[in-house]
């Protein structure tokens, strides 16, 4: 993935969870917390779990295929989420993580 490409998911991403505060402002008044974020995050973390287990024929439920897609997706969704409102640049901490990961092979 080129750097543009991720930039443009980072801006679509961040787009999407400010709508999702509008509607956190018109049902209950105020935008989730960092700590309600977080703990959307790993509801849907344990979900892909969940969804390998059926995609392995280890847990019966239909469509999971599509659903781990999915979640997959919303994962990384979470986590560039996440990210931005820790004042965290996700670009910057990947890099990072995958330099030094590499230095150790």
């Amino acid at each position: 993935m080129d750097q543009n490409n991720l930039e443009e998911i980072i801006k679509r991403s961040l787009n999407i969870r400010e709508n999702y505060h509008e509607l956190e402002r018109q049902h209950h008044g105020t935008e989730w917390t960092l700590e309600e974020d977080t703990l959307a995050y790993l509801t849907d973390a344990g979900l892909v779990g969940r969804d390998i287990m059926s995609h392995q024929k280890r847990w019966l439920k239909k469509d999971s295929d599509a659903e781990l897609k999915h979640k997959l997706g919303e994962n990384i969704w979470w986590l560039i989420v996440l990210a931005d409102r820790t004042g965290i640049d996700i670009k910057e901490a990947l890099d990072e993580f995958l330099t030094k990961t590499e230095k150790l092979f």
